[in-house]
């Protein structure tokens, strides 16, 4: 497992925890298959009944990492999620395609299947990416200072690779977090059912500690039973074929971007959407 994820055991808990303070906990290549690795590791536990899903420092996730000198989009990728070529040589749509399929969208939705419960602790910024990582967790708990936004529509993009948008915000929010890229805090995402519960910041932890102790105590079979009732409702609601429909025209909006600006990103990096945004 790589210095970007920590492990930790309290109990019947795994902790796993972001570990890219510096950069508000951006999302590398390194980092998601530390995250999956991980994952792997308590889901084999079978001491561990429910998982934690934690960033370090003032922030849960600023996203996916275009920008920052450990960015390794075009490294070979062990391609556990996905049956896919390795990217690394290929050109264009080919090579985008392959690694996004792979590292996000798949990624994304192995974890989802997890057996065991999934807390997110979420605190500080929760955007684009971030809200993927949540959104695959089966409870989140936030802290009061909490906020999220996916604001890749700034780059022409209609939102990020899993686009469980409608599903986790309903349909008329969804549009106008995507339309306006604006943020949205930790009561709000409590107000339409996005969030579980919030919580000061100083409770964050305990609060989440004390949450998966109590799932703990329910059986192991049955929690898994009913987590995978729910996920297989969600699909049958349009969830998992909504995500692949909508992940064609993501890759629409980045061959646009690459035809029209030379840039799959149409040219924007942290700076430019963070200034963007204010």
């Amino acid at each position: 497992m790589a210095d970007e994820v920590r492990y930790e055991r309290r109990g019947v808990v795994a902790l796993v925890t972001m570990n890219r303070p510096r950069y508000r906990n951006a999302q590398n290549s390194a980092m998601t298959y530390a995250l999956d690795a991980a994952f792997t590791r308590a889901v084999d536990d079978d001491e561990v009944r429910v998982i934690v899903l934690a960033g370090a420092g003032e922030h849960f996730s600023a996203g996916h990492d275009i920008g920052t000198p450990e960015r390794d989009a075009d490294i070979e990728f062990p391609r556990r999620a996905a049956i896919w070529w390795d990217h690394t040589g290929k050109e264009g749509a080919d090579r985008r395609y392959a690694r996004e399929v792979e590292v996000y969208l798949g990624m994304c939705r192995r974890w989802r299947e997890i057996p065991k419960p999934v807390i997110a602790m979420v605190q500080g910024a929760c955007i684009a990416g971030g809200l993927m990582l949540a959104w695959v967790c089966d409870l989140i708990v936030a802290a009061e200072d909490a906020f999220f936004a996916d604001p890749v529509l700034r780059m022409g993009i209609p939102g990020v690779e899993y686009f469980a948008h409608p599903w986790m915000l309903g349909p008329r929010f969804a549009r106008e977090v995507l339309f306006t890229g604006d943020r949205f805090d930790a009561r709000r995402a409590y107000e339409i059912g996005m969030v579980n519960r919030v919580v000061p910041r100083a409770e964050l932890e305990p609060a989440v500690l004390a949450l998966a102790e109590r799932i703990a105590a329910m059986p192991p079979f049955g929690l898994a039973l009913a987590k995978r009732a729910v996920n297989q409702c969600e699909d049958l609601m349009g969830m998992r074929a909504g995500m692949d429909s909508v992940f064609g025209l993501h890759h629409v909006a980045h061959a646009h971007n690459a035809e029209v600006t030379g840039n799959p990103l149409a040219g924007l990096d942290p700076a430019a959407m963070k200034k963007a945004s204010s």
